[in-house]
């Protein structure tokens, strides 16, 4: 009957569902646990900081630079409205530290990282060198995936501020040297405006919170992936998906704990 196999069909999706959630908490607790050998050989980490931090920067330079441009643009044209012009560099400052520089960077890490990591974990599994290192005795977890979730751990918050340094000198470029905004009001407003507890400290948090976000997701999708090509691509497709997704959702419940009393 039509009905029963759709109940069936529920049933069978909803456990899948729950089974999944269960695999990846205990994943993602035994990463945690294991995390003692990723700092006794942190030369492995600090491997893993190149590939997924270092070799980002040119993205995140790029796009900051340019996000700042354009908020400086926009910026400028509604402010001169309200004759406000001198509080762009406000504008941009704060766009970027609370919201812009944490939210864009991580997206970015998680496209360019994120599916690196879960490619290069389910093409390990798929040619079987997950399970060759279990039959000598090492454990995966702490020799595969420790090393990459602390650097991709430590990278986030780093990129993130980057992101927003360039994202300021943007809006500079465009406000002061080429619209021709005063530069002292410029900086005067941003530093009278921006707050390290509010604002800086706020956005070190979210970038953190990305970072373990978009780490664990993608470490998780390529341990679990089916050791197929067509495995390996599903898995990489599912980790931009849900890392953005999963930003998007933590940047709302983030800032509405955060600036719900500014």
């Amino acid at each position: 009957m039509p009905v029963v196999k759709s109940i069936k069909a529920i049933g069978h999706r909803t456990i899948d569902v729950v089974w999944r959630i269960g695999y990846a908490s205990r994943f993602f607790a035994l990463t945690l646990y294991y995390s003692g050998a990723s700092f006794r050989r942190f030369h492995l980490t600090i491997k893993e900081m190149f590939a997924s931090g270092v070799m980002s920067l040119i993205i995140i330079l790029v796009a900051g630079m340019f996000v700042g441009m354009v908020l400086g643009l926009q910026g400028y044209e509604t402010l001169k409205r309200y004759g406000s012009e001198s509080a762009l560099g406000s504008l941009v400052a704060l766009s970027l530290v609370r919201e812009l520089g944490p939210v864009l960077a991580a997206l970015l890490f998680a496209s360019r990282a994120g599916s690196a990591m879960t490619a290069e974990i389910g093409l390990m599994k798929a040619t079987e060198q997950i399970a060759a290192m279990e039959m000598m005795a090492v454990n995966p977890i702490a020799r595969v995936i420790g090393p990459r979730f602390w650097a991709g751990l430590i990278s986030m918050p780093l990129l993130s501020a980057l992101f927003s340094a360039m994202g300021v000198f943007g809006g500079y470029v465009v406000g002061v040297v080429v619209i021709g905004v005063d530069e002292g009001s410029f900086w005067s407003q941003m530093q009278s405006s921006v707050d390290f507890q509010h604002d800086v400290l706020n956005g070190v948090i979210k970038s953190f919170v990305f970072g373990v976000a978009v780490t664990a997701i993608a470490l998780f999708e390529g341990f679990d992936a089916p050791p197929t090509a067509e495995g390996v691509s599903g898995a990489t497709t599912r980790t931009v998906v849900e890392s953005s997704l999963a930003i998007l959702i933590l940047d709302f419940i983030l800032t509405a704990f955060m600036f719900r009393g500014d």
